[in-house]
């Protein structure tokens, strides 16, 4: 009886890793617009392999995009498509032009997405905004995505971490060293708290801090990189 138990684990544990090696997941680049576009621009990674996980990545990614292109206090935007917000954008964009005809301010909508880092369990993408429709300067707006490989949920900052403590002890002391000779441009410098952007590349771990988030427009993004081998001790994912 106990041998048999043996086999049926064995044959239950092969069977998992054959639906886990099964789930194939890769990138290609597309471009998306329509056929009124005039004035955006999106290049973007598209999931394709396994449907169920390619399918969560994909709309993650679109909703970001939506959201970039549509403000927050739309409530279409919620359930709107990516091509539908393309639209809607050149549409208030036509209308700004024909209320001003002498401006000669032009709008400027411009997404494109990296792959980052992609490891057998995470993926990480990074989508970048960057709007301009009629102000003193344009709104560059980085957003960091790390999804699970075998079921395309994104990951909580939290879920990249086994100790997220010691995570943080560590990220403060590469922040302090990174802003050492220019704590002044910083609105609390001394107040140290992780950005909601981190993320991985091959070379280790990403903090990324976007406009407004820690310090003035001015001083634009802060951008602090720490090793692998400093982090050993505190990943869930490689």
């Amino acid at each position: 009886m106990r041998f048999k138990f043996l086999v049926y684990t064995l044959i239950i544990s092969l069977f998992s890793q054959t639906c886990k090696e099964e789930k194939t997941l890769e990138f290609k680049e597309i471009n998306v617009t329509t056929s009124a576009n005039k004035v955006v621009e999106i290049n973007i990674p598209e999931a394709i392999g396994d449907e169920e996980v390619a399918n969560a990545i994909n709309k993650r990614i679109n909703q970001i995009i939506v959201s970039s292109l549509i403000p927050k206090s739309d409530n279409k935007s919620t359930t709107m498509t990516v091509t539908e917000s393309i639209d809607l954008f050149n549409n208030e964009y036509v209308a700004f032009k024909t209320d001003f005809p002498e401006s000669v301010m032009e709008w400027d909508a411009q997404i494109d997405g990296e792959i980052m880092y992609q490891s057998d369990e995470v993926v990480s993408i990074a989508i970048t905004s960057y709007m301009n429709t009629g102000g003193a300067h344009g709104n560059l707006i980085i957003n960091f995505l790390n999804f699970d490989v075998y079921t395309g949920k994104q990951l909580k900052n939290e879920d990249l971490f086994q100790d997220y403590l010691s995570f943080t002890e560590i990220a403060k002391d590469y922040f302090n060293e990174e802003i050492a000779d220019k704590k002044e441009l910083y609105f609390e410098p001394d107040n140290f708290k992780l950005p909601k952007n981190i993320g991985f590349n091959e070379e280790g771990v990403i903090l990324l801090y976007n406009t407004y988030e820690i310090a003035p427009y001015s001083s634009g993004i802060t951008e602090i990189n720490i090793p692998w081998e400093d982090l050993q001790s505190t990943l869930n994912f490689l």
